[in-house]
């Protein structure tokens, strides 16, 4: 194998190995927010009515949204469908980020709003390199059929 090939092939490598990293530590964030919707749907119902503007939800809506966002989140940590999973992370992060704009511009009683900001641009990084994302469930599967 050439030195050229080599290095691209450790790059490679490397690249896989942060990408699941960042896969799971945007999963870890995800699936909490999911499990909330099940344990304390009072705080779903706050969160969609002070950042949607949307009243009035159920705890049974909420254990639905909840049951939607769980199996998003099984389906994106196992790196199945990508472009659907990690785009619909990407976009649903997105939106929670954006939401919350208000508390952006009172920052210093705000600043952990501000994690968001990072956690969008893994969620976009994952997303735009989801073909070199090869440490998933997907992945194995396809080498155990070859």
């Amino acid at each position: 194998m050439s030195e050229l090939t080599n290095s691209q092939s450790k790059l490679e490598n490397k690249l896989a190995w942060s990408l699941l990293a960042l896969r799971l530590s945007v999963f870890i964030v995800m699936f909490i927010w999911a499990l909330d919707k099940f344990v304390n749907p009072g705080h779903t119902a706050a969160v969609f009515e002070g950042f949607y503007g949307i009243g009035g939800l159920s705890a049974n809506l909420a254990a639905v949204l909840g049951g939607l966002q769980l199996a998003l989140c099984v389906v994106f940590v196992a790196g199945l469908w990508k472009f659907f999973s990690y785009g619909l992370i990407f976009i649903l992060h997105g939106a929670s980020t954006l939401s919350s704009f208000p508390q952006y511009l009172d920052a210093f009683n705000n600043m952990l709003f501000f994690a968001a900001w990072p956690m969008w641009a893994a969620c976009f990084a994952l997303f735009y390199l989801r073909d070199y994302d090869t440490k998933t469930l997907g992945a194995l599967i396809s080498k155990a059929k070859s």
